[in-house]
């Protein structure tokens, strides 16, 4: 864990739309927090650095609230529609050592054979992983790959400890042809302009 996933959070007791629009108008995001039986926790966090923190997809946070430390990873973000201000995030406690579910990005790299078109069918795949261990992504090399070829989930190289959930038939990623030009229509548009 490093330092810039800590954060310090602020319990609240006073609920409701009116008090979320002046949390937020002071800097501070609305969350809960839930999991393991509690009873869940509403807390404020700090905007600016929770905002930076998750930009990366499954961010696990280091909470310490009022004097009480957690772990806890990001379920859900809601953001406004228009103004893509975040309203509110749900997270959900976890322990070290500890097994979690999550969708993890796919990131193709490498270039296919010349004349082909490489088509991401899924984004993300559902692996299990240790939770202070979550990958950022998994990458999907594709150099050389000629027309036809194709990668499913199963093809996948997953990072050490991690476990795929996903169906391994799912198809990842697929390289076809890029579509036959139309030269005959461009001859025949010559000849008539020739005439």
């Amino acid at each position: 864990m490093s330092e810039d996933t800590k954060v310090a959070a602020e319990r609240r007791t006073e609920f409701g739309k009116g008090f979320a629009r002046r949390l937020r108008a002071a800097g501070k995001i609305p969350a809960v927090i839930y999991g393991h039986g509690t009873d869940p926790v509403h807390v404020a966090l700090p905007g600016h650095q929770v905002s930076l923190i998750i930009r990366r997809a499954n961010a696990l946070l280091e909470l310490d609230i009022e004097g009480t430390q957690e772990l806890a990873l990001v379920k859900d973000v809601q953001r406004d529609p228009v103004l893509q201000i975040i309203e509110h995030i749900d997270l959900l406690v976890v322990k070290k050592g500890e097994k979690v579910t999550i969708d993890i990005p796919v990131v193709v790299t490498g270039e296919a054979a010349p004349g082909t078109i490489v088509n991401l069918d899924a984004t993300t795949i559902s692996i299990e992983a240790e939770a202070t261990h979550i990958p950022q992504n998994v990458e999907v090399s594709v150099e050389g790959l000629e027309e036809g070829a194709h990668i499913t989930a199963a093809d996948v190289v997953l990072p050490k400890g991690s476990t795929l959930i996903t169906d391994g038939d799912v198809l990842i990623v697929a390289v076809s042809g890029e579509a036959a030009e139309e030269a005959p229509a461009d001859d025949a548009a010559e000849e008539a302009a020739a005439e």
